[in-house]
């Protein structure tokens, strides 16, 4: 019996291996649709096998994780949210900003997110705004919802209040001269977000 026991906890083990390498993180509730108890998790960590990064989210021991890793975990605990601003320049590379938060926009009307332990800037979209534009990104193995470049570079415009006209000026140059989007798409996505106008002289200047 005792056996049987070991083996089948071994058997448990490697699924959630298996599982991580497939997900790169974990919470227990990822355990819940594959019959595994959730306790597994505590007791592999207790082992020293799986390291918890904050809390509820697990990654494997001694793992190659990128500087990215942050907004891997914030997007296990905002999975309703989409990456944006800041953060989604960092993925795109257009900006020479290195955000300590992770900039995530939800729904205007949904709760907040209770997340404390993790650096998470809050930004409220409704509409459109929020589902328009969004991509998957697989960051360390993970995929993670990013606003694509063009839509990025848009919000950057709308939400220059938040993180400085200079900085959205140098995300649309930056992408502009690496080929990251068009102008039709920069036209399209500012019309949509309303801030066409404001966008206008910067768009001329690029053709000039």
């Amino acid at each position: 019996m005792g056996q049987k026991d070991s083996g089948r906890k071994q058997d448990t083990a490697q699924r959630i291996f298996d599982l991580l390498k497939k997900e790169g993180v974990l919470r227990p509730c990822d355990l819940d649709a594959h019959q595994i108890p959730r306790r597994y998790l505590s007791r592999l960590y207790q082992k020293g096998l799986l390291e918890r990064t904050a809390r509820g989210l697990y990654i494997a021991a001694h793992a190659e994780l990128s500087e990215k890793q942050t907004m891997v975990e914030v997007s296990k605990r905002i999975p309703k949210g989409k990456i944006c601003l800041l953060s989604a320049l960092v993925v795109h590379e257009m900006t020479t900003q290195s955000p300590f938060e992770i900039w995530v926009a939800i729904d205007r009307k949904a709760r907040l997110p209770q997340v404390n332990d993790l650096p998470v800037r809050i930004v409220r979209f409704s509409g459109e705004a929020l589902t328009s534009g969004v991509g998957n990104h697989l960051i360390d193995g993970v995929t993670v919802p990013v606003y694509n470049p063009a839509k990025t570079v848009v919000d950057c415009f709308k939400y220059r209040n938040k993180i400085g006209l200079d900085v959205a000026i140098e995300a649309l140059k930056e992408g502009w001269l690496a080929k990251k989007f068009t102008m039709n798409e920069l036209q399209k996505y500012a019309e949509l977000c309303r801030v066409k106008n404001v966008m206008q002289p910067y768009l001329e200047s690029l053709s000039a």
